[in-house]
């Protein structure tokens, strides 16, 4: 029976619409999914009763998807701990502290719009991967569910969780207060991570007056929370240098992403935000720093001066926590797995993606700063490109499968790369193709989204006008290829 559950698959996450005409997270649909994970852990566990925690971010969706996924778990046989407004990296941890809880289902689908909502699910072992989110519908679909009573209690962790971020600052450190006299404003954007403020920076003795946005409306009423959105972030650093702020940190709605402003209103993310948490951890100890693949030649650079390596791997925070594990289940030391979206997973803290932590380890360096001193001190020595792009190439109404052309297209593209003297395709690379114009001191990739009928364009020259006189060249060797759109490549080719 096909009940269009695979539309809510999101790469190791279910989302939908969940508020609205057009909801597609429906009662229905959550019941069946999370009475399928039930049974999905039962069949990999090996037994049939359970201990579930649900926990949720401040959408407004959150208390009709918790009656649904609570209703599925208890008719499952499992029992419910209830830890109502959490971040999504503590509902992981909740496992390592807890092991009597089995399992974990968070509510949230991160920075998507407020009428959006999800459910991401762990187990001990960490995240889900896409695989088990198609088994765990495919279990749905069937309707082969466990058959039980269970009941429900309710849990604060996030306090204990805070407690847990600001033991690791205190050791690091080796005081009880070692941010006295510092002021360190938060952004919380009105998501999850207004605690971060007054349960961790607090009591660190930082000043967080002037903060932003701590408390929890999934109306998302002054700005989409997310470290990555230019208006959020742009405003924050203004609000950073009108506080006399000495540092800033903003997160998303669950937490797992943050970005830092320092007392300059300059932004600490993507490269610089890589670069950062790579120069803290690579003077601990060298090793490999994975990253996705659209990461920058400066930031290679920058990694190499430190004694590190660089290993650009697949777009997807997934991807690159797992190359981290594996390289490290070979011998091969790699403390860090991060996306220039700001997913930043450490091997000390479970490979976890979760930007609380990340902000711990950046406040162990900042307290160590004298009074004024701007953490960017810390990645002076990073280039960074004169231009850096990046669009959208769609597909026409031509095309009759976006995949197969897409994959097509890139391996012509890679055939044409090897043969002209004026390109150059990278030695090592795992997505996509990525091509270096040395006369131009830049490099383009075009890769395949996961998901959706688009190819994502990056650019990046250390050469005014660059970038543009790049996508020319590639406008000519794609123009011929009536099933894509070439309509954004154009209109940025011709930008003088």
């Amino acid at each position: 029976m096909e009940m269009g559950l695979t539309k809510l698959k999101s790469g190791t996450d279910i989302r939908g619409v969940a508020t609205g005409e057009n909801i597609t997270l429906t009662d229905f649909a959550v019941e069946r999914i999370c009475a399928a994970f039930a049974k999905w852990l039962s069949l990999k566990k090996g037994k049939r009763r359970f201990t579930v925690a649900i926990g949720n971010d401040s959408r407004l969706s959150a208390a009709r998807i918790f009656k649904a996924a609570e209703h599925a778990f208890l008719s499952s046989g499992c029992d419910v701990v209830y830890t109502g407004l959490s971040s999504t990296p503590s509902m992981f941890v909740l496992l390592k502290k807890r092991p009597e809880i089995d399992a974990s289902c968070m509510i949230t689908a991160s920075h998507m719009p407020k009428d959006r909502n999800g459910l991401k699910f762990f187990t001990s072992d960490g995240g889900l991967d896409g695989k088990d989110i198609d088994d765990i519908i495919r279990i749905a679909e069937n309707g082969d569910f466990l058959r039980g009573a269970g009941t429900t209690r309710n849990m604060n962790f996030m306090d204990e969780y805070s407690e847990i971020l600001v033991g690791s600052v205190r050791a690091r450190c080796g005081s009880e207060k070692p941010l006295d006299g510092r002021k360190i404003i938060v952004d919380a954007g009105n998501g999850a991570g207004g605690f971060f403020a007054e349960k961790v920076l607090k009591p660190l003795g930082a000043d967080v007056s002037g903060s932003l946005y701590l408390e929890p409306d999934g109306n998302f009423p002054n700005h989409i929370p997310n470290p990555e959105d230019k208006g959020a972030i742009d405003g924050f650093a203004r609000e950073v240098v009108k506080a006399g702020a000495d540092l800033g940190v903003i997160f998303d709605t669950d937490v797992d992403r943050a970005g830092c402003v320092d007392c300059d209103g300059k932004e600490l993310n993507k490269s610089a935000l890589i670069a950062l948490i790579s120069s803290i951890l690579l003077k601990e100890k060298p090793g490999v720093i994975v990253t996705d693949s659209v990461t920058s030649e400066g930031l290679t650079q920058f990694i190499q001066s430190l004694g590190g390596e660089h290993l650009r791997f697949k777009r997807g925070y997934k991807n690159v926590i797992d190359k981290c594990k594996e390289l490290n289940a070979n011998g091969v030391y790699s403390p860090l797995a991060i996306e220039t979206s700001g997913h930043a997973a450490l091997k000390e803290n479970y490979y976890l993606d979760d930007g609380a932590y990340l902000v711990t380890r950046i406040l162990a360096l900042f307290s160590r700063l004298e009074k004024g001193e701007s953490i960017c001190s810390e990645i002076a020595g990073l280039k960074t490109p004169a231009e850096e792009n990046e669009i959208r190439i769609s597909f026409s109404e031509k095309s009759r499968n976006f995949k197969r052309e897409g994959v097509f297209v890139i391996n012509e593209l890679k055939k044409v790369a090897s043969s002209r003297p004026d390109l150059r395709l990278a030695e090592t690379n795992f997505e996509g193709a990525r091509i270096y114009c040395d006369g131009l001191k830049g490099w383009f990739m075009l890769r395949q989204s996961v998901h959706d009928p688009v190819l994502p364009l990056n650019f990046e020259s250390d050469e005014k006008g660059g970038n543009v006189k790049m996508a020319r060249i590639l406008f000519e060797l794609l123009e011929k290829y009536e099933f894509l759109d070439l309509h954004n490549l154009k209109k940025f080719s011709i930008n003088d």
